[in-house]
């Protein structure tokens, strides 16, 4: 981000310039979502994904070659909108595929697939900006997005779709508007001074009027986004919460662990990363892991077992002391870092529930659905990391503050060097104190967070594999 400001012309000291870059994705990308989800179950998988793959290319060359800011940011925002919809059309692949009993294992290997992405991405993305330069991230988009479309082409068989159903455009735009102005309001770079940016409270506002016409509208078209009369509403609605708090939990993760490395442990931006990746790791891993339980334990045990153990790591994470890179546990004859299988623990809970949640919100809708609503499930998710980060990084700057209110810098005037360097380092342990103070209290409530979720999922419902068809409403 420092070498694209650079370029753009952006001061260093006015990060906020650039926060459009990334806002103009995460709108794309969870506003585009629910309707093109939609688009795969009218025209088909094949067609939306090579689609999206498309203009996944076209908003990556733009942002390559983009000679301004708001170039950038179109280019952004196209890449979001294409990019968002591949993971949840993808799980609706999977349900024309496979039959119900089947699907857990390949939603795990999908769903392991993308967070390992996120494992892997940011060392990638790294390496070649280092290398060639930041717009080489996005020309590198091009040759990807051909091998991939071939792929596609080649090994996807054009299943799914049905011509006859129309896509409910006017309700996918409400709902589009609606989250879009969720993102914009939610997203603030600077939370020491207020919990939302300046036009928080407007795109809320926007947000919620957006929403309200959306359900209008819903209650009087022909041809709904998601019909509920055809969906198993319980265990959907459990899913989608069980997905929600889950996107909170990720979402402190991926933001605190990496502050933690930097301010209680001394890591640069790569050693902050490089201690997140064993929690992502475990992540990709506890994908793959919830799919082959699935099958066999029901897709209720293993969503609530994930998202207990998860808990269970969260309040471990919550009690980790000062230092807690020398902090071991003795298992055995072995002696294993605590901070890494803490981590390990939280990352392999979250990722067991990505399989089984997938797995409800398709057997709780008609194939004719299972786009709409798996992209539902991925938006809930990411609801949840904006709300996440926004309430609870606020709440952090808080408490932050009331630690160390009482707290004066010391002044080198009438004392010795001595004293004053005494002083310093009396005034940087106590800060480092209230930091440590704060970062274990926000895992500890996003330990609650985790336990809530696991109550949840309790109303995720039968085993997989038990024959049933969605009831109505």
């Amino acid at each position: 981000m420092v070498d694209v400001m650079r370029d753009m012309g952006i001061p260093i000291q006015s990060p906020e310039r650039a926060t459009p870059i990334v806002t103009a994705y995460l709108l794309g990308y969870v506003a585009a979502m629910p309707l093109l989800g939609q688009l795969s179950d009218r025209v088909g998988r094949r067609r939306v994904i090579q689609g999206c793959l498309l203009f996944f290319a076209i908003g990556s060359a733009v942002s390559a070659a983009a000679p301004s800011l708001s170039i950038l940011v179109a280019g952004r925002l196209v890449q979001g909108a294409a990019g968002g919809a591949l993971l949840p059309v993808t799980f609706a692949v999977i349900s024309d595929l496979w039959e119900e009993r089947s699907r857990p294992l390949p939603l795990g290997l999908v769903g392991g697939a993308q967070e390992l992405g996120s494992v892997l991405g940011p060392l990638y993305g790294a390496g070649l900006a280092a290398l060639l330069g930041w717009r080489s991230v996005f020309w590198t988009n091009l040759p990807l997005v051909a091998l991939a479309m071939y792929a596609v082409h080649r090994g996807l068989p054009a299943t799914g779709g049905r011509r006859e159903l129309k896509v409910d455009l006017g309700g996918g735009l409400l709902l589009a508007i609606s989250l879009g102005a969720l993102v914009v309001g939610l997203y603030n770079t600077d939370t020491s001074r207020t919990v939302l940016p300046p036009w928080g409270w407007p795109m809320l506002a926007l947000a919620g009027l957006s929403l309200a016409a959306f359900f209008f509208w819903e209650k009087r078209s022909s041809s709904r986004l998601i019909d509920l009369s055809r969906v198993s509403v319980r265990p959907f609605l459990a899913t989608l919460g069980c997905s929600f708090l889950a996107g909170v939990a990720l979402m402190v993760t991926l933001v605190d662990i990496p502050l933690l490395a930097r301010t209680l442990m001394g890591e640069d931006g790569l050693g902050g990363a490089l201690v997140l990746s064993r929690f992502l790791a475990a992540l990709a891993g506890g994908a793959v892991a919830g799919g082959l339980l699935t099958r066999h334990a029901g897709e209720r045990l293993v969503a609530a077992g994930g998202l207990t153990l998860a808990a269970a790591a969260y309040w471990l994470i919550s009690r980790w002391p000062m230092e807690i890179g020398d902090a071991a546990y003795r298992l055995g004859g072995l002696t294993v870092p605590r901070m890494g299988l803490d981590l390990a623990l939280a990352g392999f809970g979250l990722g067991l529930i990505i399989a089984p949640l997938a797995s409800v919100a398709l057997r709780s809708s008609t194939p004719d659905q299972h786009g709409v609503v798996s992209a539902a499930v991925v938006v809930a998710r990411m609801v949840g990391m904006l709300i996440g980060i926004a309430a609870l990084g606020a709440a952090g700057v808080y408490r932050f503050r009331q630690l160390t209110r009482d707290l004066v810098p010391p002044l080198p005037f009438e004392i010795s060097p001595q004293e004053f360097s005494r002083q310093v380092e009396a005034y940087q342990d106590a800060l480092r104190a209230a930091l440590h103070m704060q970062y274990g209290e926000l895992f500890l409530i996003t330990s609650v967070v985790c336990l809530v979720g696991a109550l949840v999922a309790a109303g995720l419902g039968r085993p997989a594999g038990d024959s049933a068809t969605p009831r109505a409403l």
